[in-house]
């Protein structure tokens, strides 16, 4: 079985060799790059499944490497950066990150978030029609939601929203990006539309509604699915 190819972009030696011992003993093999120039080029000559992507580079802004690789590279690019603003977190969000951990980050988290992060992309890569989640599984085809094998009714916004979701699982979505998808683009400052349907969504699809395990809140930021 071909091990997951990971490059890394990270100008702190530290940072890498730490991100190298725990990506080789779980199994990936592993591409670094110290600058933003270089890494886009190693993207583009090994074609990793994921990059792990640090703000803060020597030559060019993390968040001109992460708009220059999104012009072509279509798979899972995480964040791991020392900048925590809300600000940054969006912009790189919006921009196209996968995902957005902070520095000091623990390993077991990233792992995780990278392995939800590739599953997103392998699932569009195989055109999947069916994603299932523990006890609930979306059919994309009939636009159709089972919650332990029991059909739950849907409206047409809450399948939408859920569909987004189940889309980009793992991922943290912003307010904004939610609302543009859903609600179009002039209603992107229209924060409460989100809330409410959440909180609908939250009723129907989880245990408890009040303790979410699936649709999770990122304070300030978004939402993520898992």
């Amino acid at each position: 079985m071909n091990k997951v190819e990971v490059l890394i972009i990270d100008d702190e030696p530290q940072i890498r060799k730490l991100l190298e011992i725990t990506l080789l003993n779980n199994d990936y093999k592993v591409f670094q790059a110290e600058t933003g120039k270089q890494g886009i080029l190693l993207a583009a000559n090994h074609a990793p499944e994921i990059i792990i992507l640090d703000l803060g580079l020597p030559d060019i802004s993390g968040h001109e490497v992460l708009l220059a690789l999104r012009q072509w590279f279509n798979k899972a690019i995480v964040i791991l950066s020392v900048q925590n603003t809300e600000k940054d977190i969006v912009t790189a969000l919006d921009n196209g990150a996968t995902d957005y951990l902070c520095k000091p980050f623990r390993t077991a988290e990233l792992l995780a978030r990278m392995r939800a992060a590739i599953r997103r992309y392998q699932n569009i890569d195989n055109k999947e029609h069916l994603l299932a989640f523990d006890d609930l599984e979306l059919n994309l085809i009939s636009r159709t939601l089972k919650k332990d094998d029991i059909i739950i009714k849907l409206t047409t916004t809450e399948y939408n929203l859920l569909a987004l979701f189940a889309k980009h699982e793992g991922s943290v979505l912003t307010h904004q990006f939610i609302l543009k998808e859903i609600w179009g683009v002039g209603n992107q400052t229209e924060t409460q539309y989100l809330r409410v349907f959440v909180g609908t969504l939250r009723k129907k699809i989880e245990n408890n509604p009040n303790q979410p395990v699936h649709i999770i809140t990122e304070n300030g930021i978004g939402y993520r699915f898992q």
